[in-house]
């Protein structure tokens, strides 16, 4: 605990550190409390956990899992666009549908018909099969709810009429226009140099189902009979000419819904393997002075953490998503290090107390273990409490389930373990077996005897306790006699500069390579079948992209001509954008202005060009929803632009940001919209809510650093900690296939908190040291922390390792990047850092010696 000061050094901020102090006296008292009275701390985390676990009696009222509502950004602008194209533009599904109208994706059912082998779907094999496979899906119920238009049902693909008719298709053209557009509808086309089609690899086919009249809920219900039926129905065709991928409107959501049971299983494995660590970690061959309970009461302890901390939000309402299925998996391996520091502290207090005073004993154990504790607890919990400042609701809820977490895992170590640790003490001073609790006879009893309770062949007892060079564990030993010096070596030294150098380029040249936003198959499981359909879709249709609405959201004066002007010039600006084609485009103000100059019919005057709208109609009737005619004139109107190209994430930026852009200069009030525009909106807020995020937290732990830690040094070794490794796992993310997006966004605000924890010890450890060189120092830091933090490590990658075996995206991301945060982090604590502190560390005396989290820390000896 240091020497003793005097009144003047007590006060003085500037000799020591007055919150450290009062803390350090605070907790001295609470483990005095605890180990006179256990048996309260004991039971009241057990009531408590028993209470708030009931909470999770509301879990199946908010699981929301809604794809939109949790993985696109709160307020996005593409949200406002939808709400003013419904407004303006309502649709009428049972009478006269039209998909590039609808202002959502609509309710529908989905079939790719890809040509086996290398023919052509157009071929008369697959064509008979692919008119088998529209039967079926009539036969289904499809007519009964198929969404209208004339009367009739709307075809799955304009090519259905032509396929029992060779001639037709002969002279078909790709991509077509208008209702014969066949962008959409025909894939991997191969044409001749006028554009007729020769070949076409696959066909695929949209069953739009009625939403409106209340119909929506019958709709859903056959989708989800198709889902269930149509893969039986399909084997039953027997066909061998084509192969077929199905995808339904409801698909998406369903599977990223059945994503977190998935998991479950996994989270068993993980008990499994932090039990198993931790006893091992803690193992004795004394049977009396085994230490198998505490280690398992320390992971019982996360555990309860989780109950407690999850029932509470789900009394308070907070929804259950499925990145929040995520948590328990690191608040078991972050439960575990703390368990593992408090079990260290006791055992090093029979070195610094009286070893029968309990009392003594676990105020020595709460005034070392517990503030540090508390440091790093406080790190993470901020961490996690702003990344709740952002637009993401994923992000929002998955971290005020960990953030509060981390707080009852903080609570339970410094109660519930502490009086557990007390119970077991009394074991130990009352020579009893570790699982019988029967008191051990000590005296000549035969070998066998001897070697399972007192861990030899000797029949004499053992010490109740040990020195502290005794109980040197043997990589502490390994950390001090040969890693420290190795890694002080000249040469090594030089090693490691050339080392960080690559890793520092590396990142680098990682974080200009990132992607951007969350791919959407990503949300289901690997085996799903909607990836074998994202899949041919991606391969075969991927040429033409959205078709986007460009909406004039205002009353303007369409009759007047430069108003007329303006609007076609905002046109074709937009139809400039290099994912733009402007020969697909559609412009009902340009075919009424060619009817009016080639029927002289007079549109320059507000009440002929009101009248005369009914000429238009009769010629194209489906202009007459792209028009909000009112009393007063036209409140809005629509136009349509096709979009090439957009095959990537950056062709999703790039195309939203640059029809907004040129949407926003147009004199004429134009807005765009597209449904898919509600899930590209995250690009615009997820670098910036990522970068406000970790610039926030990062300020905050350097803050609670200088409070806390009573040296700048230290401090300023640990902002660089955290800025290195926050750019290694960036940088490494793009190595690994992750994209910046809400779930990778989590991790990088963990990032911060586990950069602290291993970081801000190692280096307070050598600039509080009282060697006299630099190196001296080093060694002697990796000595007290180099296991620990090795061992901390170890037990959170235990932690989230099983989610490297999950079958979806969300998991595998998390344990990804929390692999890396481990990774950097330890390779800075253990290597980056002590040697670059040999370089610039401080070589005077440290004015004051606290407590750190991992000081003079040994394993479970």
């Amino acid at each position: 605990m240091g020497q003793p000061r005097s009144g003047r050094e007590r006060c003085s901020c500037s000799n020591t550190n007055c919150v450290e102090r009062p803390l350090t006296r605070l907790f001295e008292a609470l483990g005095r409390v605890v180990a006179a009275r256990p048996w309260p701390f004991v039971l009241l985390p057990l009531l408590l956990s028993a209470g708030l676990g009931a909470g999770f009696y509301f879990l199946p009222d908010l699981q929301t899992n809604d794809i939109e509502g949790q993985f696109t950004p709160t307020g996005g602008p593409a949200k406002a666009e939808r709400d003013s194209v419904r407004r303006h533009f309502p649709t009428d599904d049972s009478q006269r549908f039209s998909a590039e109208r609808l202002p959502t994706e609509g309710a529908y059912a989905a079939l790719i018909a890809v040509a086996a082998g290398d023919a052509s779907v157009l071929d008369v094999p697959a064509r008979n099969e692919v008119l088998r496979l529209d039967n079926l899906t009539r036969h289904l119920g499809y007519e009964r709810l198929c969404a209208r238009s004339g009367g009739a049902c709307v075809l799955a693909n304009p090519l259905l009429p032509m396929l029992d008719n060779g001639s037709a298709l002969s002279e078909l053209r790709f991509p077509g226009s208008g209702a014969a557009f066949l962008g959409t509808a025909l894939g991997g086309v191969r044409t001749d140099g006028g554009g007729r089609v020769e070949r076409a690899r696959a066909l695929k086919l949209m069953y739009y189902l009625r939403e409106d009249g209340g119909q929506a809920g019958d709709s859903r219900a056959w989708l989800e009979t198709f889902v269930r039926d149509f893969p039986a129905e399909l084997r039953e065709l027997n066909l061998t000419a084509v192969e077929v991928t199905y995808f339904t409107s409801l698909s998406r959501q369903e599977e990223f819904e059945g994503n977190t049971k998935s998991v479950i299983p996994l989270f068993s494995i993980t008990y499994f393997l932090t039990i198993t660590f931790s006893v091992v970690s803690c193992l004795r061959l004394n049977c009396v002075r085994n230490n198998i309970w505490l280690a398992c009461c320390g992971v019982l302890s996360s555990g309860l953490a989780v109950l407690s901390s999850f029932g509470l939000m789900m009394y308070c309402g907070v929804p259950f998503v499925a990145t929040v299925a995520n948590a328990p998996f690191l608040i078991l391996g972050v439960g575990v290090d703390d368990m593992f520091i408090m079990i260290s502290s006791w055992e090093q207090s029979s070195s610094k107390a009286d070893k029968t005073d309990t009392k003594s004993r676990l105020a020595e154990t709460y005034s070392e273990a517990a503030l540090s504790v508390t440091i790093t607890t406080l790190t993470d919990v901020l961490s996690f409490f702003i990344g709740t400042w952002t637009a993401f609701p994923s992000v929002r809820s998955f971290c005020l389930y960990t953030g509060t977490a981390f707080v009852f895992c903080y609570v339970y170590v410094i109660t519930f373990f502490g009086a557990i640790i007390v119970l077991d003490h009394r074991r130990v001073k009352g020579n009893r077996h570790w699982l019988t609790c029967m008191q051990v006879k000590v005296g000549k009893k035969s070998c066998l005897y001897n070697a399972c309770c007192l861990g030899s062949c000797s029949s004499e007892p053992p010490e109740p306790e040990t020195s502290e060079a005794e109980s040197e564990h043997p990589m502490s030993v390994f950390f001090k006699k040969y890693y420290g010096p190795f890694l002080t070596g000249k040469w090594i030294k030089l090693l490691v500069v050339l080392l960080y150098g690559a890793y520092l380029g590396g990142s680098i040249y990682g974080c200009t390579q990132m992607k951007e936003g969350i791919d959407l198959r990503n949300l289901a499981s690997d085996d799903s079948y909607v990836i074998a359909y994202y899949d041919d879709d991606d391969k075969y249709f991927s040429e033409y992209g959205p078709r986007v609405m460009v909406v004039v959201t205002d009353s303007v004066n369409y009759w007047d001509e430069s108003v007329r002007n303006d609007i076609e010039a905002c046109m074709r600006d937009l139809e400039d954008i290099a994912y733009i084609d402007r020969n697909l485009s559609l412009s009902w103000l340009r075919v009424y202005t060619g009817i009016a100059e080639n029927g002289s019919i007079n549109i320059n005057n507000k009440d002929n060009f009101i009248n005369n709208l009914s000429v238009l109609f009769q010629s194209s009737p489906s202009f007459e929803w792209d028009i909000d005619k009112t009393a007063e004139g036209i409140a809005a109107s629509r136009f349509f632009i096709q979009t090439v190209n957009v095959t990537s994430a950056v062709d999703e930026k790039n195309l939203l940001h640059q029809l907004r852009d040129r949407a926003e200069q147009c004199v004429v009030p134009l807005m765009v919209y597209h449904p898919a525009f509600i899930y590209y909106d995250q690009y615009l807020v997820i670098v910036q809510n990522t970068i406000q995020n970790v610039a926030i937290a990062a300020g905050a732990m350097l803050i609670v650093s200088l409070v806390l830690i009573p040296s700048p040094l230290c401090c300023l070794w640990v902002t660089f900690a955290i800025a290195s490794v926050i750019v290694g796992v960036s940088g490494f993310m793009a190595f690994w296939d992750i994209s910046l997006d809400s779930i990778s966004m989590i991790n990088l605000v963990i990032c911060i908190g586990f950069s602290v924890d291993f970081s801000a010890h190692i280096s307070y450890a050598f600039v509080t040291s009282e060697e006299s060189s630099a190196n001296a120092k080093a060694i002697g830091a990796l000595h007290q922390l180099g296991y620990p933090v090795l061992q901390g490590a170890v037990s959170t990658v235990l932690g989230v390792v099983v989610l490297a075996a999950a079958k979806t995206y969300i998991f595998r991301t998390f344990f990804k990047i929390m692999f890396l945060v481990i990774l950097f982090g330890a390779l800075h604590g253990l290597v980056f850092i002590p040697v670059f502190l040999t370089f610039f560390g401080y070589f005077g005396k440290s004015p004051s010696v606290g407590h750190t989290r991992f000081r003079d820390n040994k394993d479970c000896p």
